[in-house]
Formats: structure tokens, sequence, C-alpha cells
């Protein structure tokens, strides 16, 4: 080889460091930037977090909000967790991190004032909320069509782009077991990120490859016949609805078909139905609603047909929290707006035109909703991933009836049966393990199971992310 040849081969090798070295001088640089070191009314604590922006479309200027915080203890060591809220439309931050798994809730106060969650589940794993798609919570875009054409098919897409993205911004973390949960919705959006993450890392290069293990979602919206034959069940079963609506309902309505199909004659069934849940919560049975004068926050909206087009098809579909307190989303709503909580966390840089909400007022239109996640979950499972399913028994919405139908049509062998689990010396609720995938009921707790039943949650995603089966008696 000649003179000539090795010095062009030293300046290639040369230029090659030096674009590596600055890649991750750039991440390390970015990550610092969006270090957020103290919260307004936030308590001491020696965890770090992390907020801000990730692009996912450079082009439309398309760019989704998280939030991040590091394991309470011996982060290096822990896996990461990231936690989707569905709707479609609602905040991952505004319900996943402060009213159920994260580590700081709001509270109600004229200052702005944050509890320490006791129950966090970053006392678990490295904890990454999202917002997604765009035009959810923070996160936005800057080309206005963009959101008439969310729907599930973009938002796995520009939620995979994400965590490629933001490992690269945090590549310490990026050889760490990861998981994905979430609840309701969610039982579309992890399932379908999941599904792209496997099939890139079939065919990955280094840079794209996530060490993906399992999933973990609660309450979930899978199997559209199903999810509404079981949701009627349920309310007859526990008192909420008459003999008459219940009769009326499952002879006019088709479950097999989408709710846009169905007969006037269904529909008028439905509407008295939904009636019901206008004086009581749907997603919590027995627990009070909130009556305060600031309450206007929104519930989780829920899709129920292949084809969806307004997310408002009947009102019941979209209601409020409620729980220990059912006014804590109105103190939720109350901080997230505050200009000095947004400018620690390093949210609305652009200053969007319109207030933080925890289901976004942008979003009517869905453009694409699979009837079934049935066929991906069977992918998921042939593919080796880790599935824990898994119910509050008190949630009117996507209640446990309705779950316990969905899984029985993967056909999937029984390993073991319907078998009590505990917290200390009380049933927590019911598990069952079938050939591929977990399934388990937590008693007392409504559709957001961590807002309910925090202890037994955390407890949960304990036993999720080193494959322990629950407690199956006293200790």
């Amino acid at each position: 080889m000649g003179l000539c040849s090795l010095i062009n081969l030293n300046i290639v090798v040369v230029v090659i460091v030096v674009l590596c070295w600055s890649k991750e001088v750039l991440g390390v640089t970015q990550q610092e930037e969006d270090r957020v070191y103290e919260l307004p009314g936030q308590p001491h604590v020696n965890f770090k977090q992390y907020a801000g922006y990730v692009t996912v479309n450079e082009t439309h200027g398309r760019a989704l909000f998280y939030w991040f915080f590091e394991a309470i203890h011996q982060p290096q060591q822990k896996p990461l967790l990231l936690w989707l809220n569905g709707g479609p439309g609602c905040s991952s931050i505004g319900y996943g991190e402060a009213e159920e798994l994260g580590p700081f809730f709001p509270q109600n106060s004229t200052q702005p004032k944050l509890k320490l969650n006791p129950y966090s589940w970053n006392k678990a794993a490295n904890l990454l909320f999202l917002e997604s798609p765009a035009g959810v919570g923070f996160s936005y875009t800057n080309t206005t069509s963009d959101i008439s054409e969310l729907g599930d098919t973009i938002t796995a897409k520009d939620s995979h782009t994400f965590l490629i993205n933001w490992f690269k911004r945090f590549p310490q973390f990026k050889s760490h077991d990861f998981y994905i949960a979430g609840e309701s919705y969610a039982g579309h959006y992890v399932p379908q990120l999941s599904e792209l993450i496997l099939d890139n890392n079939h065919n990955p290069s280094k840079e794209d490859y996530i060490n993906f293990k399992g999933i973990m979602i609660g309450n979930a919206l899978l199997d559209d016949e199903t999810d509404q034959k079981g949701m009627i069940e349920y309310a007859w079963d526990h008192a909420v609805i008459s003999d008459d609506v219940y009769y009326n309902i499952t002879t006019t309505c088709n479950f097999s078909i989408s709710i846009q199909s169905q007969t006037n004659e269904c529909n008028t069934e439905l509407n008295k139905y939904f009636d019901v849940y206008k004086i009581i919560d749907m997603y919590s049975l027995y627990t009070p609603m909130c009556f305060s004068n600031n309450s206007n926050t929104k519930r989780e909206a829920f899709v129920t047909s292949s084809s969806p087009h307004s997310l408002s098809k009947f009102d019941g579909w979209h209601k409020r929290l409620a729980g220990y307190d059912p006014c804590a989303s109105d103190y939720t709503e109350l901080y997230l707006n505050r200009p000095e909580v947004q400018k620690a966390l390093h949210a609305n840089v652009t200053k969007i035109p319109y207030p933080w909400t925890h289901c976004s007022d942008n979003i009517t239109f869905w453009n694409d909703a699979p009837a079934s996640m049935l066929p991906v979950l069977k992918k998921l499972i042939a593919g080796g991933i880790r599935i824990w399913v898994y119910s509050g028994d008190t949630d009117g919405r996507i209640p446990v009836t309705a779950t316990r139908y969905t899984l029985r049509k993967l056909g999937l062998p029984i390993v073991q049966d319907w078998t009590p689990w505990y917290t200390s010396r009380q049933v927590g609720g019911w598990n069952i393990v079938y050939d591929g995938l977990t399934f388990v009921t937590i008693r007392g707790a409504g559709h957001q199971v961590p807002t309910f039943t925090p202890k037994q949650a955390l407890q949960l995603v304990r036993h999720f992310l080193v494959n322990k089966k629950l407690p199956q008696h006293p200790i």
C-alpha cells in the first residue's frame, strides 16, 4: 500500500471518529438541556428527571413531548419502561404521570404544589412518559393537516421514531431491557408499537435496535366485538341497567359490526345505557364523582369501531376521572397550565394557541383503528414477547367481563387456571396463565388501576418486570 493510500485511510478513520464523537457529544448536550432540576412546589428527590421534545418529522415540524424519571435506586441496573395512555388523544403525562403511577401528583392549592407518590413505578424501573400523537398535551406539529390524518398507523410510526431518537439522546439506557405498558386505548397503541419494534429488530442496524422484552396493558381496548358485548353484560350484572335495557340492546345491536353501522333502534337503547353513566362514574362504579366548580376535564375517549370517524357519537365516551380524590384531574390541569411549570418542564416552547388538556379538543377525527388487536398479540407471542394483560374489576368501560371474552378468543392453552393472588394477607385479585400470556385481575380497582389500588399496581409491575408469578398464598 502506498504512502498516499495510508494517508487517505487515516483521514477517513479520523473523520469517522470525529463524527461519532460529535454525535455522542450532541446527544449528551441535548440530554443535559432537558434536565429538570426542580419543579414549582416539588418536594425534594434524589433521582434525576428530564423533560422536553423529540422531533419525529423534521419536514412537518412534528415533535413529541416526554417526561422521564430515572429509577429511585440503581437506575443503571433497572429496566426502562415506557407508559402510554390512550384516548385516542389523551395525555400519558396528565393521567399516567400525574394521577396514576408517576412520582409527582399535583395538589389542590392556590400555589403550585406537588405530592410525592409513595407507590411510583420508578421504584421498579426507569420511567418514561410520552404524549402521543402530535396534538396531544404539549406535543405539536407545525403542519396543520397532520391533525386530520391521525390514526393508529401514524401514532405507532411516530412513537417508534421517537424511541429511536430518544435512545440517541440517552445512549446510557440503550442496552437496558425495554418494556411498554399502558391502558385503555393503549390496547391499540402498545401492541402496534411493539409490532414495529419487533419487525425492526429482525433486521437490525446497531443504531436502531431496541432491547425489547415485553408489554403490559390494563383495561385495554383489544377487540371491538367482545369489548362491547362485555361492557353491556357487565352493566347488567352489576345492576347498572334494567332488564329491559339489557334485553333491548342484546336483541337490537350487532356488536360484530361498527357503532356507526348500528340501527336507529340500537342507538336509542345505547343512549339509555349511557344516560346511567351521567350520574355514576363509568370508569369506577363505586367511587364518587367530582362536583367541583372547576370540573371541566374530559375523560379518555374510546373508539369502538373499525372505521371511526367521530370520537363523540355518544357523550358517554367522554367521562371524568374519579378515584381517591375525584377532582384530581382539575388539579393536574391547573398545574400544567402554569407558565412557570411549563418553563421548568421545557414545555410549550412553540406557544401552542390552546391550553393543555388531558384529552385533546383538536383531535375529533381518527382515520384508522383495526377492529381487533388479537392478530398482533398472536404475532408478539410467536416472537417471544412477554405479555401481561390486567383488569381492574370495578371498571364499567372496558370491564373484566369484556377482557375475559377477548382473551378466550385467542384460544391459548391454559398453563395455570384461575388462581387468587395476594397483597400481604388480602386477596389482590385472580390470575390465569396461558401459554404465552398472563391475565391478572385487580380486586376493587377501576379503569386506571394505579389510581385506585396503588400498592397492588406497584406489586404487579415489579412481578411483571422480573417475570415472576404473583404470590399465591398470604405473605
